[in-house]
């Protein structure tokens, strides 16, 4: 990337980078959307005109990423953390139980507001492992009477993902897919439900997305209020209450955009390509950068790594910074350095990361 644009490298880990040619596309109908003579910001909701992009964003959404028909597609708000209390006030009844398992800050969270509504455990963790990886599938062993199991796909704090899913027999089987939703092609019929904030891989913050299945909605509490039902936004597609309508415009356009560029499976390989940029100059530094994350656990979207020492890595971030590189700080809770590599962010932006990095071992090696 040239840096004469004006274009930072974004590494930020949500909200984070958008497609160029998405942002130019707003940018030229944001005062007039399509000839209407307002911004989509200003529209009614229940107009045509909006309608027409909600449903678009629905069934392109749908066909990208393969959705069976016996699932409904909805568009909250709150992101994934009002899915954390959201979910057990819909299918955990108190005395319950649900199985968590534990690979990192987002499933701490997301198991401390089950302890709410009913009695989760914890399927299985890696904590004392400093969430390096994710646990062995054959080390899990789940309560057939429980309401649901419930993981996190992608670990941005701790820089782990999922690449095989745990088989669940006849227990629901619920994601926390914000981070990596999209990335690549996944098999939906495996869940009972995948939920996701918008911000990472499908467009601004504000939307969430919920995918669910028919037959698991029918056993969700009734006696909860209205707007944290999840049937009363698909009785109402979505549009029970003003949702919001900028967001889910931005979001069409970012699979229009995916769409373009060949679907999921050749999203995966850039990603697959984008990652390997990065975590081979960590490989190959000879221990002057290390990555948090065990090898085979390694997540493609958010690669976790420390400088040699602690001075040498605030030099790293400063520089990096100078040089036109955002977002590389770790998360506040464990420091470090972190790139995230999100479905939008370039090849270009990774190797130019990756050729900085090896000239910063050079100079200070």
């Amino acid at each position: 990337m040239n840096q004469t644009n004006t274009r930072a490298y974004n590494f930020n880990a949500g909200p984070s980078a958008l497609p160029l040619e998405v942002l130019e596309k707003a940018q030229r109908e944001l005062i007039n959307f399509r000839g209407t003579g307002m911004s989509i910001m200003e529209m009614s909701h229940r107009s045509s005109t909006f309608e027409e992009i909600h449903n678009g964003a629905i069934a392109r959404l749908k066909k990208l990423f393969s959705v069976p028909d016996d699932y409904e597609v909805l568009f909250l708000q709150g992101g994934a953390s009002l899915q954390f209390s959201m979910i057990p006030m819909n299918f955990l009844n108190a005395g319950q139980k649900a199985g968590y398992i534990m690979t990192g800050s987002w499933s701490e969270k997301a198991f401390k507001e089950a302890k709410l509504f009913g009695e989760p455990y914890q399927v299985a963790s890696t904590k004392e492992n400093k969430y390096r990886n994710i646990p062995s599938l054959q080390d899990m062993q789940y309560d057939s009477d429980a309401a649901y199991v419930h993981l996190t796909s992608n670990n941005t704090i701790y820089g782990t993902g999922w690449f095989d899913f745990p088989d669940t027999g006849d227990v629901p089987l619920i994601a926390d897919m914000s981070s990596d939703i999209m990335s690549k092609p996944v098999d939906v019929s495996k869940f009972s439900m995948i939920y996701a904030g918008a911000q990472k891989n499908l467009g601004p913050s504000g939307v969430t997305v919920v995918i669910i299945r028919k037959d698991f909605l029918e056993t969700a509490n009734t006696e909860i209020p209205t707007m944290l039902k999840y049937s009363t936004f698909v009785d109402n597609n979505s549009l029970y209450n003003t949702p919001p309508t900028f967001g889910i415009y931005m979001l069409g356009e970012v699979l229009n955009w995916m769409e373009e560029k060949g679907g999921l499976t050749e999203i995966a390989k850039l990603n697959e390509e984008k990652a390997k940029v990065i975590y081979d100059v960590i490989d190959h530094s000879n221990g002057f950068y290390t990555g948090h994350a065990s090898p085979e656990s390694r997540s493609l979207m958010n690669i976790t790594f420390r400088v040699a020492d602690e001075e040498l890595e605030k030099q790293f971030l400063v520089e990096a910074k100078e040089a036109g590189f955002v977002g590389l700080n770790g998360h506040r809770s464990v420091g470090g350095c972190r790139a995230s590599t999100y479905n939008a962010v370039p090849l270009e932006a990774c190797q130019a990361l990756s050729n900085f990095m090896v000239e910063f071992q050079n100079k200070h090696q």
